[in-house]
């Protein structure tokens, strides 16, 4: 970057910094508990959530990829390096989310049940020499014993015993990541099970999801190692009818049980927002687990982007002051366009999102708000909707010394030519 693009953006910051002490918002405090929060980054971006584990694995359980962009990473260490390279672009230092399905065994055919840290290592001594975090999921879908479009709800009492035991896997497997990474892992379950039709009995299925998880839970770990989550979801490509983990049974679960909830923007009805739930489910929860995507007539985990329900996702974080009980991931695929470049747009309009929601002068329009002052209230959140944000931002991404403005776009079109074109 030159000097005189480098003058440009600090004397636009100068500009908007004395914009928003005018309504008593410091734009340095905000940079700064911004750069505190950190995003976990989904690894199955990078591959269309296709894994390691076999060369033929083909998804199943309601997820499908679309497009077939050139450069797909095809390994682990390819997908680590497109990792790299997103990391360098962002703002703040960040997590990554790790499927199970994304196990190195050196050629040997280890099934779900039987996984271990050690079928890890390898991304665990990544992850300590990048200074990251780790979060981790079961992978209960894409395999024969999911073929039933059940998995712990099953009532084959082997196929449930086999993906109780692959969690029970999981979790251990959590632990020692955030063990070694000193940072809790998130580990996190996610099922397919439901009916494609009507089903009579809807009952039987929930119980016995239920009891799958209080084994699977049995086991007490260190906080400071794992922490657990389970997420809901509304209906999914062969479960429009029913899914077992719905919205209610996982609510009821996860504050029954002390365990983290996790909201996917995807998740729920289109005009139902997570945003929404959020200060609603901190009555009950001491922690919470968020999938920010975006669905698109349903649960089709579109790139995100700096619309409204990302705005005020971020705003009732920082607002009720919930950032730190609130586990940020992202849960999104596209294939249709350059990989990175959806990874870097998704996880930089979250950042966005959250730097915005630290330049509200919240203090000024609670007070409205107390005093029943509706008028100023409205008044004011349309009027801070044109300050100048975008120059924060900016300056922003120069003090952590990632590209600001589009300059992000140049450095992927670069790795695009020198790397993604030659696989």
């Amino acid at each position: 970057m030159s000097n005189q693009h480098n003058q440009s953006i600090e004397q636009a910051y100068a500009l908007a910094k004395a914009r928003f002490s005018e309504i008593d918002v410091d734009t340095d405090e905000a940079m700064t508990k911004t750069v505190e929060i950190p995003i976990s980054l989904h690894c199955w971006q990078g591959d269309d959530v296709g894994g390691f584990e076999s060369d033929d694995q083909k998804l199943s359980g309601g997820i499908a990829v679309t497009g077939n962009y050139p450069g797909k990473a095809r390994t682990p260490d390819e997908l680590r390096k497109d990792l790299e390279k997103v990391y360098s672009l962002l703002p703040g230092k960040h997590r990554l989310n790790l499927h199970a399905c994304y196990m190195e065994t050196n050629g040997q055919k280890i099934d779900r049940n039987e996984i271990t840290p050690e079928h890890y290592s390898r991304w665990i001594d990544w992850a300590k020499d990048q200074n990251i975090g780790l979060d981790f999921n079961p992978t209960c879908f894409a395999h024969p014993n999911s073929d039933s479009g059940f998995t712990l709800a099953s009532n084959d009492s082997g196929i449930r015993n086999f993906w109780i035991e692959h969690c029970i896997a999981s979790r251990e497997v959590g632990a020692a990541m955030g063990q070694a990474t000193g940072s809790p892992c998130v580990t996190n379950i996610w099922i397919p099970d439901g009916y494609k039709d009507t089903p009579i009995d809807r009952f039987s299925p929930r119980q016995r999801l239920m009891d799958s998880l209080d084994r699977i839970l049995e086991k007490k770990i260190n906080p400071a190692f794992n922490l657990d989550a389970v997420e809901s979801k509304l209906f999914g490509i062969g479960s429009e009818s029913y899914v077992v983990g719905s919205h209610e049974f996982y609510m009821g679960y996860a504050v029954s049980r002390g365990i983290l909830y996790c909201l996917d923007a995807g998740h729920y009805h289109p005009t139902e927002m997570i945003s929404e739930k959020i200060s609603a489910l901190f009555n009950y929860l001491p922690e919470m687990l968020l999938h920010v995507s975006r669905g698109v007539r349903w649960d089709s985990d579109h790139v995100v982007t700096l619309n409204d329900e990302i705005y005020a996702i971020a705003q009732e974080l920082v607002r009720n002051d919930f950032t730190k009980r609130t586990h940020i991931g992202l849960d999104f695929f596209d294939a249709s366009i350059n990989r990175i470049a959806a990874w870097t747009i998704g996880t930089r309009n979250m950042i966005k999102a959250l730097l915005a929601a630290h330049l509200e002068p919240t203090k000024n329009l609670i007070e409205l708000e107390k005093q029943s002052d509706l008028t100023s209230r409205l008044a004011l959140l349309e009027e801070n909707k044109t300050l100048p944000f975008g120059a924060v931002w900016d300056y922003y991404c120069l003090k952590n010394n990632v590209p600001a403005r589009d300059n992000w776009l140049t450095e992927i079109k670069i790795y695009e030519n020198d790397v993604l074109s030659k696989r």
